[in-house]
């Protein structure tokens, strides 16, 4: 593409420049790089690989046997030798790895990599202690504490495979998530605080492994160090093991598609999917996006706020920033707790240079008011911000640009999935201009399509269809644990066995850039039109007053369907059948009027799963007048019923 390409030039979308010193100084600023890396895909990935260590080169670079793909075949890697020993020989010994910051104001503790590794080889020695070895799972259930990301990495330091279950899941979730990989051993805790209340771990799997008999052993970090549900034949605790061990242990030498670990993704019906990472091409593509995405320079100081229980965790709070030598953050608590401030009183007192948060921390402080609270703060050491888990509305954007960004910082907006392990799209901020809701750009060596189901056919930008990816990239998952069929069935079977259907829909311009518009089942019908529910949403949100919205499709006799919007109001608006209107009458403007809800309920909150995904089948159920249904995985469970009556009341 040329440099007025990448640059989005004639698309009449609104744009920022990135700051002209950050442009100048960014690690990627050549606009010809796409190019290059389409016109030799083997050799531009090749080329990062050369970037870790290996004990052992590999023979190919890619081995594409739809829909099955080995990357570095032959070669010989380990992720933790990467992410700890590769750096100390770099000389980063003394250097902070970890910087953790606890629920409570002053838990504060720091990992150089000389330490990270010395309790990293004693975790790994203690779990050897208990027969694990390469090819062993051990599934870990922990709060944000950094025994997480140590038993990680002594997993990965042995070969073991780790499954970590996100810490606010409860036992049937966790028991089944433990039987799947049929573990022999799990890591978890007594207690997990977190914004100023107490999860009860240690109890929680006492009542999971009545169902889950494959855990022999049983290993438990004193967070709290309240008393607990014992067993004094499978128990053990954390701190008296590690003090038997000694802190040297080699790295095993993995083959690059040796697994690396199980991650569940957070689908709401049915089996939960085991995503299968392997070793060699995850590092890699970790490396290069954190490079040039993230930006990463030798003095940063990195926070993504994801928990390491979803995979941007896993990617981008553990893996990449340490693959890259890098001083990456983990906090406990809530941005909310004890005060509203708290997320900039870690940025000031750290001096974070890179924030990496969702759309839905940004829409909360947005819809809270947090610009006074922001202005208190003194955040002039970021210089990079990013977006990950959800398309983000150009409201929220501009916001995040304005406020917390100062207007004087990059931002990145990231698409990718729990299945494609690493960032896939996003602009790159010496290159491309910034477009508010929109990732632009597939990365390097990363090739999108759109597809139309109906039709079966293949669109050319500029189209609006289903996102596709029709060619292999080094850090896409390579199986469901132990269920290839499945793994064929979910993801190449809807267009071909050659193409990973994606289930997103997507837009393109006459640039190939692409904003990503939501799932695919996000979709309504509206007397014979196709209308996207997020369309209506960000309209919903781009108005005065509207904090966070979600549009949801109801029954209509002649219709088939019709949009109904549930919208969370900000401080100090009052909500009013004026204002009812206002907004479906801006929708019309916006959208066209077809698009208009036939009604708009102002709630409290919306239903939303721990990883910040609306389920928006909650609000069907409830503008259809049936039961609510299953509301186990929401992270607030309550909220439903009092959506249900709010919105019964504004219905009178």
């Amino acid at each position: 593409m040329s440099e007025e390409e990448q640059n989005g030039q004639g698309s009449g979308v609104e744009t920022y420049n990135p700051p002209e010193d950050f442009a100048k100084n960014a690690n990627i600023q050549d606009p010809e790089i796409w190019q290059k890396a389409n016109e030799d895909r083997e050799g531009f990935w090749e080329s990062w690989a050369e970037e870790l260590h290996w004990f052992q080169k590999w023979d190919q670079v890619c081995n594409w046997d739809p829909p099955f793909v080995q990357w570095f075949v032959g070669g010989k890697t380990n992720p933790a030798y990467n992410c700890l020993d590769y750096q100390i020989e770099q000389g980063r010994g003394d250097k902070t790895a970890l910087l953790w910051i606890g629920d409570e104001e002053g838990d504060r503790q720091t990992y150089t990599y000389n330490e990270l590794l010395a309790e990293v080889n004693k975790c790994a020695n203690m779990l050897k202690s208990f027969g694990i070895e390469k090819g062993s799972t051990v599934s870990i259930y922990l709060p944000m504490i950094p025994e997480l990301p140590i038993a990680m990495l002594a997993c990965s330091r042995i070969g073991a495979i780790h499954s970590v279950v996100f810490s606010a899941f409860q036992p049937a979730q966790l028991a089944e998530r433990i039987n799947d990989v049929e573990a022999p051993v799990l890591i978890t805790a007594d207690e997990s605080p977190r914004g100023g209340k107490k999860t009860p771990l240690k109890e929680y799997s006492e009542a999971a492994l009545e169902d889950a008999p494959s855990v022999q052993n049983v290993i438990v970090v004193r967070r709290t160090g309240e008393d607990v549900p014992w067993d004094d034949d499978r128990d053990h605790y954390w701190d008296e093991l590690m003090d038997q061990q000694s802190d040297e242990c080699p790295a095993e030498e993995l083959d690059a598609e040796d697994p690396w670990f199980v991650l569940y993704s957070s689908g709401s019906t049915g089996k939960p999917k085991g995503i299968q990472h392997n070793v060699g091409g995850l590092q890699v593509q970790l490396k290069a996006t954190f490079m040039w995405v993230c930006d990463h320079k030798e003095d940063d100081i990195w926070w993504c706020t994801a928990d390491i229980g979803w995979i941007t965790g896993h990617s981008y709070l553990v893996y990449a920033p340490l693959l890259c030598g890098g001083t990456t953050l983990q906090f406990e608590g809530t941005p909310t707790y004890p005060d509203n401030d708290r997320w900039f009183q870690i940025i000031e007192n750290e001096g974070v240079t890179g924030l990496y948060a969702a759309p839905t921390a940004i829409r909360a402080f947005q819809q809270a008011g947090a610009d006074e609270t922001i202005r208190d703060h003194d955040l002039s050491s970021l210089r990079i911000l990013g977006s990950v888990g959800e398309p983000i509305n150009p409201d929220a954007w501009r916001w995040y640009y304005e406020n917390i960004g100062q207007e004087r910082c990059a931002i990145v907006d990231t698409w990718w999935q729990t299945e494609t392990g690493a960032i896939m799209s996003s602009n790159l901020p010496g290159i491309n201009e910034m477009v508010p809701g929109s990732t632009t750009y597939p990365f390097p060596g990363i090739e999108f399509g759109l597809y139309d189901s109906e039709e079966q056919q293949f669109l050319e930008c500029p189209a609006s269809g289903e996102l596709i990816i029709p060619k292999p990239w080094p850090s896409q998952l390579r199986t469901l644990w132990q269920d290839p069929d499945r793994y064929k069935d979910e993801y190449f079977s809807d267009v071909d066995e050659q193409t990973y259907y994606v289930e997103d829909g997507a837009t393109c311009d006459e640039t190939g850039a692409y904003t990503i518009t939501g799932r695919i089942d996000d979709v309504l019908n509206v007397s014979g039109h196709r209308l996207s529910t997020v369309e209506i949403e960000n309209a919903l949100q781009g108005t005065e007053g509207v904090a966070e919205a979600a549009v949801i499709g109801r029954s209509h006799d002649t219709k088939g369907e019709e949009p109904v919007g549930f919208v969370i109001i900000q401080e100090g608006y009052e909500w009013s059948e004026d204002m009812e209107q206002d907004l479906i009458d801006h929708v019309a403007e916006e959208a066209g009027s077809i698009s208009k809800p036939a009604r708009v309920f102002a709630v409290d909150d919306l239903p939303k799963t721990n990883s910040g995904k609306i389920m928006r089948r909650i609000l069907e159920n409830i503008s259809e007048g049936e039961e609510l249904g299953d509301t186990s995985t929401l992270a607030d469970p309550s909220i439903a019923e009092t959506i249900q009556e709010q919105t019964q009341q504004q219905m009178q």
